[in-house]
Protein backbone atom coordinates (compact mmCIF):
# COMPACT_ATOMS: atom_id res chain seq x y z
CA UNK A 1 0.00 0.00 0.00
CA UNK A 2 1.45 3.70 -0.63
CA UNK A 3 1.79 5.79 2.13
CA UNK A 4 0.29 9.09 1.29
CA UNK A 5 1.58 12.54 3.10
CA UNK A 6 -1.65 14.41 4.53
CA UNK A 7 -1.62 17.93 3.09
CA UNK A 8 -3.12 21.05 5.29
CA UNK A 9 -6.63 20.80 4.25
CA UNK A 10 -6.46 16.85 5.02
CA UNK A 11 -5.43 17.68 8.50
CA UNK A 12 -8.35 20.32 8.88
CA UNK A 13 -10.35 18.47 11.15
CA UNK A 14 -7.59 18.95 13.57
CA UNK A 15 -7.56 22.52 14.01
CA UNK A 16 -9.81 24.47 16.68
CA UNK A 17 -9.26 27.74 14.79
CA UNK A 18 -11.90 28.36 11.73
CA UNK A 19 -10.96 27.68 8.03
CA UNK A 20 -11.77 31.63 7.23
CA UNK A 21 -9.57 32.29 10.74
CA UNK A 22 -6.70 30.39 9.13
CA UNK A 23 -6.84 31.70 6.24
CA UNK A 24 -6.93 35.51 7.31
CA UNK A 25 -3.95 34.91 9.60
CA UNK A 26 -2.40 32.22 8.02
CA UNK A 27 -2.74 30.33 4.72
CA UNK A 28 -4.10 33.25 2.49
CA UNK A 29 -2.50 36.12 4.66
CA UNK A 30 0.66 38.02 2.76
CA UNK A 31 3.08 40.38 3.19
CA UNK A 32 1.57 43.66 1.79
CA UNK A 33 3.81 46.13 -0.16
CA UNK A 34 1.03 49.03 -1.13
CA UNK A 35 -1.35 50.33 0.46
CA UNK A 36 -5.68 52.08 0.03
CA UNK A 37 -5.96 55.73 0.65
CA UNK A 38 -8.59 54.22 3.11
CA UNK A 39 -7.80 55.20 7.15
CA UNK A 40 -7.43 53.10 10.05
CA UNK A 41 -8.82 54.49 13.29
CA UNK A 42 -7.01 54.78 16.79
CA UNK A 43 -9.91 51.93 17.85
CA UNK A 44 -8.44 49.71 14.96
CA UNK A 45 -4.83 50.21 16.77
CA UNK A 46 -5.81 49.76 19.60
CA UNK A 47 -7.22 46.64 18.76
CA UNK A 48 -4.18 45.31 17.48
CA UNK A 49 -2.51 46.08 20.75
CA UNK A 50 -5.07 44.49 23.40
CA UNK A 51 -4.51 41.57 21.58
CA UNK A 52 -1.35 41.22 21.07
CA UNK A 53 -0.79 41.70 24.88
CA UNK A 54 -1.97 38.32 26.10
CA UNK A 55 0.33 36.60 23.99
CA UNK A 56 3.09 34.63 26.09
CA UNK A 57 6.51 36.40 27.21
CA UNK A 58 9.71 34.63 29.22
CA UNK A 59 8.19 35.28 32.94
CA UNK A 60 5.63 37.59 31.49
CA UNK A 61 7.96 39.98 30.61
CA UNK A 62 6.63 42.37 28.02
CA UNK A 63 9.46 44.34 26.82
CA UNK A 64 7.99 45.38 23.34
CA UNK A 65 6.53 49.01 22.65
CA UNK A 66 4.70 50.70 19.57
CA UNK A 67 4.93 53.98 18.27
CA UNK A 68 1.77 54.20 15.74
CA UNK A 69 3.50 56.66 12.93
CA UNK A 70 0.32 58.31 10.95
CA UNK A 71 0.83 62.58 10.95
CA UNK A 72 2.37 64.02 7.88
CA UNK A 73 5.43 65.36 10.08
CA UNK A 74 5.81 62.01 11.60
CA UNK A 75 5.71 59.85 8.31
CA UNK A 76 8.63 62.65 6.34
CA UNK A 77 10.70 62.09 9.89
CA UNK A 78 10.56 57.84 9.48
CA UNK A 79 11.04 58.05 5.97
CA UNK A 80 14.56 60.05 6.36
CA UNK A 81 15.45 56.33 8.33
CA UNK A 82 13.59 54.29 5.76
CA UNK A 83 16.12 52.17 2.93
CA UNK A 84 15.28 53.64 -0.58
CA UNK A 85 14.08 50.03 -1.54
CA UNK A 86 10.89 50.49 1.30
CA UNK A 87 10.02 53.81 0.93
CA UNK A 88 7.20 53.71 -1.50
CA UNK A 89 5.72 51.06 0.21
CA UNK A 90 6.25 52.77 3.78
CA UNK A 91 4.76 56.23 2.51
CA UNK A 92 1.73 54.66 0.83
CA UNK A 93 0.71 52.92 4.35
CA UNK A 94 -1.63 54.79 6.12
CA UNK A 95 -0.03 54.08 9.42
CA UNK A 96 3.53 52.35 10.36
CA UNK A 97 4.13 50.53 13.44
CA UNK A 98 7.90 51.34 14.76
CA UNK A 99 8.08 48.06 17.18
CA UNK A 100 10.67 48.71 19.76
CA UNK A 101 12.22 47.26 23.00
CA UNK A 102 11.57 48.84 26.65
CA UNK A 103 15.52 48.89 27.79
CA UNK A 104 14.21 49.69 30.81
CA UNK A 105 11.05 46.89 31.00
CA UNK A 106 12.75 45.69 34.36
CA UNK A 107 10.58 48.80 35.81
CA UNK A 108 7.73 47.10 35.76
CA UNK A 109 8.40 43.58 35.98
CA UNK A 110 7.29 43.30 40.09
CA UNK A 111 3.83 43.97 38.45
CA UNK A 112 4.16 41.51 35.33
CA UNK A 113 5.89 38.53 37.39
CA UNK A 114 4.98 39.54 41.03
CA UNK A 115 5.79 35.59 41.64
CA UNK A 116 9.45 36.50 41.36
CA UNK A 117 10.24 39.57 43.85
CA UNK A 118 14.08 38.94 42.81
CA UNK A 119 13.57 39.09 39.51
CA UNK A 120 13.79 42.93 38.64
CA UNK A 121 17.26 43.14 40.54
CA UNK A 122 18.06 40.14 39.16
CA UNK A 123 17.98 41.85 35.17
CA UNK A 124 19.08 45.05 36.44
CA UNK A 125 22.33 43.77 37.60
CA UNK A 126 23.30 41.49 34.99
CA UNK A 127 23.21 43.53 31.56
CA UNK A 128 23.91 40.57 29.03
CA UNK A 129 20.81 38.83 30.81
CA UNK A 130 18.34 41.81 30.63
CA UNK A 131 19.54 42.76 26.96
CA UNK A 132 18.76 39.32 25.96
CA UNK A 133 15.71 39.36 27.48
CA UNK A 134 14.33 42.30 25.86
CA UNK A 135 15.48 41.53 22.29
CA UNK A 136 14.22 38.27 22.33
CA UNK A 137 11.13 39.05 23.75
CA UNK A 138 10.57 41.92 21.63
CA UNK A 139 11.14 40.34 18.59
CA UNK A 140 8.61 36.86 19.47
CA UNK A 141 6.49 40.07 20.49
CA UNK A 142 6.89 41.61 17.01
CA UNK A 143 5.54 38.43 15.30
CA UNK A 144 2.67 38.33 17.70
CA UNK A 145 1.99 41.73 16.00
CA UNK A 146 1.84 40.50 12.65
CA UNK A 147 -1.03 38.40 13.39
CA UNK A 148 -2.95 40.99 15.49
CA UNK A 149 -2.78 43.18 12.88
CA UNK A 150 -4.42 40.79 10.53
CA UNK A 151 -7.22 39.64 12.90
CA UNK A 152 -8.04 43.15 12.80
CA UNK A 153 -8.98 42.98 9.41
CA UNK A 154 -5.97 44.86 8.06
CA UNK A 155 -2.64 43.60 6.42
CA UNK A 156 1.30 43.96 7.47
CA UNK A 157 3.97 44.93 5.65
CA UNK A 158 6.97 44.13 8.34
CA UNK A 159 10.45 45.32 6.84
CA UNK A 160 13.63 45.20 8.94
CA UNK A 161 15.21 47.79 5.84
CA UNK A 162 15.28 50.76 7.79
CA UNK A 163 18.15 52.98 9.62
CA UNK A 164 17.22 52.16 13.38
CA UNK A 165 20.25 54.74 15.08
CA UNK A 166 18.22 57.27 12.69
CA UNK A 167 14.76 56.62 13.91
CA UNK A 168 15.78 56.04 17.36
CA UNK A 169 17.28 59.30 16.94
CA UNK A 170 14.05 61.03 15.41
CA UNK A 171 11.65 59.49 17.93
CA UNK A 172 13.39 57.81 21.01
CA UNK A 173 15.96 60.79 21.54
CA UNK A 174 16.06 59.80 25.43
CA UNK A 175 17.59 56.30 24.57
CA UNK A 176 14.99 54.38 26.85
CA UNK A 177 12.91 52.75 23.81
CA UNK A 178 14.88 51.07 20.64
CA UNK A 179 13.32 50.50 17.79
CA UNK A 180 14.04 46.72 15.79
CA UNK A 181 11.29 46.60 13.47
CA UNK A 182 8.72 48.37 11.26
CA UNK A 183 5.31 47.40 10.41
CA UNK A 184 3.35 49.24 7.82
CA UNK A 185 -0.33 48.52 8.29
CA UNK A 186 -3.35 49.62 6.13
CA UNK A 187 -5.81 48.30 3.87
CA UNK A 188 -4.37 46.59 0.87
CA UNK A 189 -3.48 48.72 -2.92
CA UNK A 190 -4.92 46.68 -5.70
CA UNK A 191 -1.23 45.61 -6.15
CA UNK A 192 -0.23 45.28 -2.96
CA UNK A 193 0.55 41.66 -3.15
CA UNK A 194 3.66 39.57 -4.67
CA UNK A 195 3.29 36.28 -5.99
CA UNK A 196 3.42 33.83 -3.26
CA UNK A 197 6.67 31.74 -2.54
CA UNK A 198 6.96 28.40 -1.39
CA UNK A 199 7.22 27.07 1.76
CA UNK A 200 9.87 24.37 3.43
CA UNK A 201 7.89 20.71 3.54
CA UNK A 202 7.21 19.50 7.01
CA UNK A 203 9.91 16.81 5.99
CA UNK A 204 12.03 19.41 5.16
CA UNK A 205 11.99 21.82 8.23
CA UNK A 206 10.57 18.80 11.48
CA UNK A 207 12.71 16.15 12.44
CA UNK A 208 10.76 14.11 15.54
CA UNK A 209 12.74 12.41 18.60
Amino acid sequence: MTETTPTSADLSHLYELSPGGRQLLFTDARTAYSFSSEPVSDDRLRAVYELVKWAPTSANINPMRVLFVRTPDGKERLLRGVAEPNRAQTASAPVTAVIAVDTQYPEYVPVLAPSNPNFRTMLEANDELRNSHGDFNTTLQAGYFILAVRAAGLVAGPMKGFNAAAVDKEFFDDGRWRSVLLVNIGHPADDAFRERLPRPTFEQAVRMA
